[in-house]
């Protein structure tokens, strides 16, 4: 077996070091004196040593790394009592909302195995998740409320890298997970920075058309879907750079290829199937069909994880409900690599998607509104917000006015 030293030792140093640039100049576009809290797997100690580096060369004033460790997980779930499954670290959650209604900048480095906790006792599991989103409400509504400018990347593992090479030695699957996160991310190039502009511009050019047009809802027609996704009232779309509440223009995801806007929570109708697995706490969710009624999923099956689905839906209220649509075109590179990441901020990438649960409140063409205000207008409320992937090469988008009238918006899973 390969160490996990000479892994490491696979990726390639200098797309690593652009990887932290990037993340620093582009995706957090970190202030002068601005604080930085990071939460990352020990195992990315490596790319989160050049971020703090090029953090505080930035200017940054105060950098604070929390780390999580796959084997500490494990003996929590094997040794703990049960009551253990039931409580979340509040008092942190709490310090880190604090941190952000301080103007303290977030990023977050993924590299997790996705599949973890698959042999766990999925009731803990459950409850577990439970309580952390309950305990990470007050920061997590800094984030979605895009109070302040955030970011998040991905990190190439061992673990993560031989679930998505699982025939390759470990320095090789790392190897190839790191060519393919540094492709997506655009620091294969000479000057990603610029890359990152021009395609940024790119997105733009996307959203100012769809704001334009203010559609009253999109249909999806494909195999196994026929879904019409009403969009809150007011709502905007939003893509690539976007300007924070604090002022500050960010990249929240590294890499993204979707723009995004929130669905009205009481006018999503009909059935739609997903066309990738979903990844979700150590289970892969797969041909996951559902049907909506008044905005709600009344049905919902899956010829694998079927069990976990259910449990997510029954979280809360808004759990059933639509926090989010995204379009993404067939040909993005990620889609274009034909590689399942496991990993929710690259398979959301090379797909069309929807998310269960909680809506984005920047989403509005007014980004001051209320949670009360956000509600009048559709905007769902959950403890969760998890993506699952609706498009693909056979998907016809159309957008249609408050008449009905339509107009194409993509064809055969590419912009019309």
């Amino acid at each position: 077996m390969t160490s996990h030293t000479s892994a490491t030792a696979a990726i390639d140093p200098v797309k690593l070091e652009r990887l932290a640039e990037v993340v620093v100049k582009v995706g957090l576009n970190l202030q002068q004196g601005q604080d930085l809290v990071m939460t990352a797997p020990i195992v990315a100690l490596p790319i989160v040593r050049r971020i703090v580096e090029h953090a505080y060369k930035a200017g940054a004033g105060l950098v604070t790394p929390i780390f999580s460790d796959d084997e500490l997980t494990l003996s929590r779930y094997r040794h703990a009592p049960d009551l253990s499954f039931d409580r979340a670290e509040g008092w942190l959650y709490e310090g880190m909302a604090k941190a952000y209604a301080g103007n303290a900048a977030r990023l977050a480095v993924r590299g997790d195995n996705p599949m973890l906790l698959a042999n766990e006792d999925p009731a803990k599991v459950s409850r577990a998740n439970r309580a952390t989103s309950t305990a990470y409400r007050p920061a997590l509504e800094k984030i979605t409320g895009f109070d302040i400018n955030w970011n998040l990347i991905a990190y190439p593992t061992p673990a993560w890298a031989k679930l998505v090479f699982p025939n390759e030695p470990e320095d090789v699957a790392v190897a190839k997970l790191a060519d393919a996160i540094f492709a997506a991310s655009r620091v294969d190039r000479d000057d990603p920075v610029a890359a990152w502009k021009e395609h940024n511009a790119a997105l733009s050019r996307r959203t100012a058309w769809l704001n334009g047009k203010a559609f009253h809802a999109l249909r999806f027609r494909g195999p196994g879907t026929d879904l019409t996704v009403g969009l809150a009232d007011g709502h905007k779309w939003n893509g690539g750079a976007e300007e924070a509440k604090n002022g500050i223009v960010c990249n929240p995801n590294i890499p993204t290829e979707e723009v995004f806007t929130t669905p009205h929570a009481r006018r999503v109708e009909g059935y739609v199937r997903s066309t990738k697995p979903l990844s979700y706490q150590g289970t892969l969710i797969d041909e996951i069909s559902v049907r909506f009624e008044g905005g709600r999923i009344v049905e919902a099956n899956a010829a694998r994880g079927a069990d976990v689905l259910n449990k997510v839906l029954d979280t809360d209220e808004g759990a059933r409900r639509l926090g989010e649509v995204a379009l993404v075109p067939h040909s993005s590179p990620i889609s274009q690599s034909g590689l399942l990441f496991y990993n929710t901020l690259f398979d959301e990438n090379a797909a069309c998607h929807i998310a269960l649960g909680q809506c984005y409140a920047t989403c509005f063409t007014d980004s001051k509104l209320t949670p009360e205000e956000v509600a009048a207008r559709g905007g769902n409320s959950s403890l969760i917000h998890i993506d699952w992937m609706i498009g693909s090469g056979e998907i016809d988008i159309d957008g249609l006015d408050k008449d009905g009238n339509s107009e194409p918006v993509m064809r055969k899973g590419e912009w019309a």
